[in-house]
């Protein structure tokens, strides 16, 4: 399973979302793949990604896609993270 993490500009937001989401996903025992995308790369890099986790605001930007968009309000709330994963992939 292949899940971006995707933020607007630079790396910086969604290496946090990234690392967070792979916290997450240990707590569940559920194994994938996180990548950090900006906004401009989210087509090759969500080509094949099942789940792209990202904020409100970017998620027009996304376009067509077959992966399950999700939206976190707070990148750092692991507890959050965990719930919405463990919903969309559970």
């Amino acid at each position: 399973m292949k899940i971006v993490a995707l933020c607007g500009v630079g790396i910086g937001t969604s290496a946090i979302l990234k690392v967070n989401a792979e916290r997450a996903l240990e707590r569940l025992d559920i194994e994938a793949e996180v990548t950090a995308a900006d906004i401009a790369s989210v087509k090759l890099a969500a080509a094949d990604a099942q789940v792209i986790l990202t904020s409100s605001e970017l998620v027009p930007s996304i376009g067509k896609t077959n992966a399950d968009v999700i939206i976190i309000d707070n990148f750092f709330d692991l507890d959050e993270l965990t719930a919405k994963l463990e919903t969309a992939l559970g």
